[in-house]
């Protein structure tokens, strides 16, 4: 094991680290892929024909703002068994309109739209950056990320006396962040950033996001308050269980850290689409595996599903189940819901228990309230498309689609410990 998975500080230091050079997906996936070939995997192009798969071998593939890698174990076969850590790396927030140039009383503007679920009011008098992708008329890709330009005003209370009795916001009027003074060009600004001409620029997948480094706060530094914990959190925890851990000899390791989850998942990047069963299919057919040994390796496969929940908040404790209560500190979450807004089912479960007890972690269970309806992940989606077993689990956080969300460093660093358990087949 690396010093990240036995030392809690040491990971969450490299966390932070890995949530500031990740403002968007495409910068996510795009540091995945970096820290995995510094690590000695090998870069699969999808255009290009892939090496049989062989015992040892580590590999990893990049659509966009998602990125899929694997390592296989010393005795790999065509009926191999595949552990997988499902995660996304979209959060919540605002997305910048086509044209997004224009002026209001003095005031230069960005147009945004709304992506996602994301709290709007906490995304009020913050600093903001621009940041997200380039894309060139030759079909050059460049990533970019704007200091603090920009900012979404809140309205001053001496012009709304009810704003602190209930305030409502208009997803087109009011969320539209000011930039500067004037007439500013938001495309030059994204190209100068990039060493680019406006001209040059065909289109821009750009996101707004906020501009503050991730911090440790609390009495005792016990708390980590960031932004894109949903689902930074499960990305950097399956990150460095795949780096640090050894696949059972006769498994294979994946991670898969999907984009648009926020938006259900439905995209050639997203969970909902073919990537993860595209890459499941080459990999197998690189072992000689046909619909028999295809079955038999699903049969015997299993997908963790990790994604951010909820911990007990303490001012509206009535939101929450009355008997099952996720505190902070208490350790990653099974995440269990009757309806199959989570994949969870009691061989999961087992599983997941497994998993904490051969870590060393301690672990608790989320249900909502039946009045609180929870949102869903990855997992039933995963389950549904390859018939692969699933559980969900997660870091608790508090303020979850916030600009701004809440999380215990120990649950954090526990999410990893786990995961590498399972990639191991705990």
């Amino acid at each position: 094991m690396t010093e990240l998975l036995v030392d809690r500080d040491s990971y969450i230091e490299g966390f932070a680290r890995f949530v500031a050079a990740s403002p968007t997906s495409f910068h996510a996936a795009r540091v995945l892929e970096d820290t995995l070939v510094a690590s000695g995997f090998s870069v699969h192009e999808e255009g290009d024909p892939w090496p049989r798969l062989t015992p040892g071998a580590a590999g990893c593939v990049r659509r966009d703002g998602a990125l899929i890698a694997w390592r296989a174990g010393s005795e790999v076969s065509a009926t191999s068994p595949v552990r997988i850590l499902g995660s996304h790396t979209d959060s919540p927030g605002f997305a910048l309109k086509p044209h997004p140039s224009f002026a209001s009383e003095g005031w230069a503007q960005a147009g945004v739209e709304v992506y996602g679920g994301p709290l709007l009011n906490s995304w009020l008098d913050r600093d903001l950056a621009l940041a997200g992708r380039l894309v060139t008329i030759d079909g050059a890709e460049h990533q970019v990320c704007t200091g603090a330009i920009a900012r979404i005003p809140q309205l001053a209370v001496h012009l709304d006396r009810e704003a602190n009795s209930g305030l409502v916001l208009d997803r087109q009027r009011h969320t539209q962040p000011i930039i500067g003074v004037g007439e500013i060009s938001v495309l030059g600004l994204l190209a100068e950033e990039a060493g680019l001409e406006e001209a040059q620029i065909a289109g821009v997948d750009v996101r707004l996001v906020d501009a503050q480094l991730p911090t440790r706060i609390g009495a005792a530094g016990e708390l980590f308050a960031s932004p894109r914990l949903d689902n930074l959190s499960a990305v950097f925890a399956g990150l460095i269980a795949l780096l640090d851990s050894v696949p059972a000899p006769d498994t294979i390791s994946m991670i898969a850290a999907f984009d648009h989850e926020e938006l259900g998942s439905s995209s050639r990047s997203g969970a909902a689409g073919p990537f993860l069963a595209e890459v499941l299919e080459r990999l197998q057919a690189g072992l000689g595996a046909d619909a028999e040994a295809r079955a038999r390796s699903f049969a015997d496969s299993w997908c963790l599903s990790a994604d951010a929940g909820h911990a007990v908040h303490p001012n509206y404790p009535e939101k929450h189940d009355p008997r099952v209560r996720p505190r902070a500190g208490a350790g990653p979450m099974l995440k269990v819901n009757a309806n199959q807004k989570y994949a969870s089912d009691a061989h999961g479960a087992a599983l997941w228990r497994r998993c904490a007890l051969a870590a060393g972690v301690s672990t608790q269970d989320f249900v909502s309230h039946n009045g609180v309806p929870c949102g869903s992940t990855i997992g039933p989606i995963t389950a549904t498309r390859l018939g692969i077993r699933t559980v969900d689990v997660g870091v608790p956080l508090l303020s979850m689609h916030s600009a701004r969300e809440l999380a215990h460093v120990d649950d954090l660093h526990g999410l990893a410990r786990i995961s590498a358990s399972f990639l191991s087949g705990a």
